[in-house]
């Protein structure tokens, strides 16, 4: 999954990870790594010193290259061919590229504003919203983190049929065992994550690459031919139909694109981080884009749509026999492992920083005699561990927990985005900037916001209301919040934003007790 946490933060904090007055340097996790990004690649490592262009792009490639890549083939085949996914990746290219510059802007326009995603929401849009966007963030974080569970399980389904396709009773307990002992490694005070990363980063982009390279060497000109529009295969719908199902697993596998800005403050030269963002993003697409194509090469679509997940398994061991299914599962696992520490590190993190900025109740910024931030990782291992539960119940966990994750994460991009565009359109923050550069990033949020506009619509109404099931109860974190610090609860515009909410959670309940919302 490229799949990082959404957010660009740039507080300094102690090792507990406590924000203190100086806000020169990113807000790390107990890790030690930048809270970027939900659930998918690996976290970005940074360390001190002045990079070059080339290091910083590399940091960006390794923050999206993620678990979600080794899904692509199956995810795209079963919506669309070759033209449909080259035009699936064209737009959200340009649309993830838009995001991600909204958020390189934002961090030179509101620098102060570094203790998390959600602070851009809360900043624009009042604490309410600044809540939900932190909320989203962190169950965006919970849902990638289950994501890996199954993902793991289905890779054993196939050397294991016990573990299936990560829905089993067999896939649950070893998703909880795991759980839970990175719970108690955690917090007994490992904090490995950064190095860990370094390694995973070279073991997960060594099979993709070799991935590739063999299925374009085994490639079938009459095969790509006909998978071009796939219309001989049975009826994908239109041109449209198809992009808009591959937008969310092209969203999914983006996500952490806006971890670029977090290494401003360490770049030579502050425009370096740009060029970076536009180096490594075109780098990840293409490889992202390859991988798909690549697949089409050697399989026909129907043959790919119903190849079993993770997808590059099957389609590797089709070109070149047994051993290929051993050589991607184990570049799968060694990814998954190595990100699930750092980003079970990083849901604890996405509600301790909240606490301490007073967004979310005090003693969810709890720590223990380890400086782990206990009641959050609690918390978090609690929620992962439901999930897993709901797994026994899904029609098709992966994909389930891949969608709801892109979908939460929706909430905090589109805040951003909006916010991005309400300074571009008031003019606050660009009194001293030349009316070019103000008109050109307003032009940019426009665009990042309708993009996730459009990403809310593709996503559907079954995961609005999905994500509202969660959010609604949440709220009662905001009035605990709120009344610790004796704070006004809502303003009349929150009032009706609550009310939204609340509804659209009861009507998702209702939806699936009905059985009108199948999940």
């Amino acid at each position: 999954m490229a799949d990082t946490v959404p957010g660009h933060t740039g507080a300094h904090t102690s090792n507990a990870g406590i924000p203190s007055a100086d806000t020169s340097a990113p807000v790390t996790s107990a890790a030690g790594t930048p809270v970027t990004g939900a659930a998918g690649a690996d976290p970005p490592v940074v360390t001190p010193g002045k990079m070059s262009v080339p290091t910083l792009t590399a940091m960006v490639v390794g923050s999206m290259v993620g678990a979600g890549v080794f899904s692509l083939p199956a995810r795209f085949g079963v919506a669309t061919g070759i033209l449909g996914s080259l035009i699936a990746w064209a737009i959200a290219g340009a649309g993830m590229l838009m995001l991600a510059f909204v958020f390189q802007n934002l961090a030179i326009r509101k620098p102060h504003l570094d203790s998390g995603v959600f602070i851009y929401a809360k900043a624009g849009f009042g604490d309410y919203a600044g809540f939900n966007s932190a909320i989203g963030f962190w169950a965006s974080a919970i849902a990638g983190n289950t994501f890996y569970w199954v993902f793991i399980s289905a890779t054993l389904g196939a050397f294991f049929p016990a573990f299936g396709d990560g829905d089993t009773v067999l896939a649950m307990a070893l998703g909880s065992v795991g759980v839970w002992l990175f719970h108690i490694l955690i917090a007994r005070g490992v904090r490995d994550a950064a190095v860990i990363n370094r390694i995973v980063t070279i073991l997960k982009i060594i099979p993709i690459l070799v991935f590739i390279v063999v299925l374009f060497v085994a490639f079938d000109a009459g095969v790509f031919a006909d998978n071009w529009i796939a219309t001989g295969y049975g009826d994908l719908g239109s041109i449209n139909e198809q992009i808009r199902s591959t937008m969310i697993i092209t969203t999914f596998v983006f996500l952490g694109i806006e971890g670029a800005t977090v290494y401003s403050r360490y770049a030579k030269r502050r425009q370096d981080v740009g060029r970076a963002t536009v180096l490594g993003f075109l780098t990840v697409l293409s490889i992202f884009a390859l991988v798909t194509l690549s697949s089409y090469a050697v399989m026909t679509q129907p043959e790919i749509a119903a190849t079993r997940q993770p997808s590059m398994i099957g389609l590797f061991e089709h070109v070149v026999g047994d051993w290929g299914r051993w050589f991607i599962s184990a570049g799968v696992i060694i990814s998954v492992l190595g990100a699930y520490l750092a980003w079970t590190l990083m849901a604890a993190e996405v509600m301790y920083i909240p606490a301490h900025n007073e967004d979310f109740p005090a003693f969810l910024g709890k720590e223990n005699d380890k400086a782990t931030p206990i009641t959050a990782l609690v918390v978090s291992s609690l929620a992962v561990q439901a999930l897993l539960a709901v797994t026994l119940v899904l029609t098709d966990a992966l994909n389930f927990m891949l969608d709801l994750c892109t979908s939460l994460a929706l909430i905090p991009y589109f805040l951003a985005a909006a916010y991005g565009l309400k300074l571009g359109l008031t003019g606050e923050s660009y009194e001293q900037v030349p009316a070019g550069t103000r008109r050109k990033e307003t032009i940019i949020a426009g665009i990042a916001t309708a993009y996730t506009l459009f990403l809310f619509e593709a996503a559907g109404l079954k995961f609005l209301l999905l994500s509202s099931v969660l959010l609604a109860p949440a709220t009662l974190l905001y009035v605990k919040a709120r009344s610790e610090r004796g704070r006004r609860l809502f303003t009349p515009t929150e009032i009706v934003l609550c009310v939204l909410i609340v509804a659209a959670g009861i009507t998702g309940i209702v939806g699936l007790w009905a059985g009108f919302i199948k999940i």
